[in-house]
């Protein structure tokens, strides 16, 4: 939706499909197409008795209001400066309950057009997100129904509509209760459909994170049944690359609680992690992600103990100590830094070696890097007591190297 002093774009389906004119008193025809009703009428009054949209023959001439779009037309009007329509034949809000909620999904029309309005612009969604109960309906289809009562396409339309608009809503804490103080099932059941869509997974992934805003809210999706698991299942190169993504990013602000970090330890989310960092593939930003979530759990002493114990891990947080991102430099660092100097780990040490992790210290500490980066390479040089014969005897460069000390 376009603003302008003399022009606004009308959501397509806010147009009546005979007379393309604003509807005014949507109604819905057994074939669930929406229509104006003079204009419907008038067609059905010609002797016609097929839906014009469709062609298809009608069991029954009955229609009934489409309340919601109703009201989804009203309150676009009256934003846009439009005189309001007639609201006459609009019915009162009223809370929603689970028998409702197939009825309301039947009013509000095609979901997918509601989608694909939301995802044309900012003030397409900023218009739903503060539109009274909207959110709330969404929520209630995704909290309130059993697997049988709603088919996947719609709960994943349902995710898909909620997560462009969770932003534009703004009470992440009104979010949180809505969603997940009951539980989160219908998420959870759309990131593990094989059928589901990547962006309705991708969606529901960051509809989780939205909701996990401080340490309660973190904990609770932590012990939601199967919720961890399949997050953690998620992390794999062969992934849709942004799915993973979005995992990793969900998973690092998941695990910031402490009783978190044990939990990712027992699920192999380091495992998951070193094949992650391993994919000649994986793009930087992704790269980045991984290290930090792998600093996260790592830091509890079974997480440190699990990434000591696998040295093709280690080798990996090595060789994505550069040519990545500055912050990737500085958490690899930071990583082998916490496992070799501050844990004084021989396992762990070893398999630096073994991955020429000494030359890339050095280079790091001869580029531009961060004082924190050059103080712990400093560090990890030191307790490798090294000289510039032994550590560089694989490095062929004219370089001249100067020992930091």
């Amino acid at each position: 939706m376009v603003r302008d002093d003399l022009y606004i774009t009308v959501p397509s389906f806010f147009r009546c499909p005979i007379s393309l004119d604003v509807m005014k008193s949507p109604v819905s025809l057994s074939t669930g197409v929406t229509y104006d009703r003079s204009s419907i009428q008038r067609w059905l009054d010609s002797g016609n008795n097929t839906c014009p949209a469709t062609m298809q023959v009608l069991d029954t001439k009955e229609f009934v209001p489409n309340a919601n779009l109703h009201r989804l037309i009203q309150t676009w009007s009256s934003q846009n400066r439009h005189n309001p329509l007639d609201d006459s034949s609009a019915e009162s809000a009223s809370p929603l309950s689970p028998d409702k909620i197939q009825l309301v999904v039947k009013e509000i029309g095609d979901l997918s057009k509601i989608a694909s309005f939301a995802e044309e612009s900012s003030e397409n969604r900023m218009f739903l997100a503060k539109m009274d109960g909207f959110v709330a309906m969404l929520a209630a289809l995704l909290i309130h129904l059993d697997d049988k009562d709603l088919s996947p396409p719609v709960v994943e339309l349902a995710v898909r509509v909620l997560d462009s608009v969770s932003t534009e809503f703004g009470d992440f804490h009104e979010l949180r209760r809505l969603l997940l103080i009951p539980k989160p099932p219908s998420l959870l059941r759309v990131m593990k459909q094989g059928s589901s869509r990547p962006e309705s997974r991708i969606a529901a992934v960051r509809i989780i994170q939205s909701i996990a805003i401080d340490a309660e809210s973190k904990l609770a999706v932590a012990e939601s049944d199967g919720l961890l698991l399949h997050l953690v299942n998620s992390i794999a190169p062969r992934t849709d690359p942004p799915l993973v993504d979005a995992v990793l990013s969900c998973l690092i602000s998941i695990s910031m609680p402490k009783r978190v970090k044990p939990q990712l330890v027992r699920l192999r989310a380091i495992g998951k992690l070193r094949e992650v960092l391993r994919s000649p593939s994986v793009p930087a930003a992704t790269a980045e992600k991984a290290l930090k979530l792998l600093e996260s759990v790592s830091s509890c002493r079974e997480g440190m103990a699990e990434l000591c114990g696998d040295s093709g891990c280690v080798e990996a947080v090595v060789r994505k100590a550069m040519k990545v991102s500055d912050a990737a430099t500085e958490v690899a660092v930071t990583i082998l830094w916490t496992a070799c100097y501050l844990f004084r780990d021989q396992k762990a040490a070893d398999a630096v070696v073994r991955s020429n992790g000494l030359t890339r210290i050095l280079l790091l500490m001869q580029s531009n890097c961060s004082p924190a980066v050059r103080g712990m390479s400093t560090d990890l040089l030191r307790i490798f007591r090294v000289n510039s014969k032994s550590c560089l005897s694989s490095y062929d460069t004219k370089t001249t190297h100067i020992m930091p000390f």
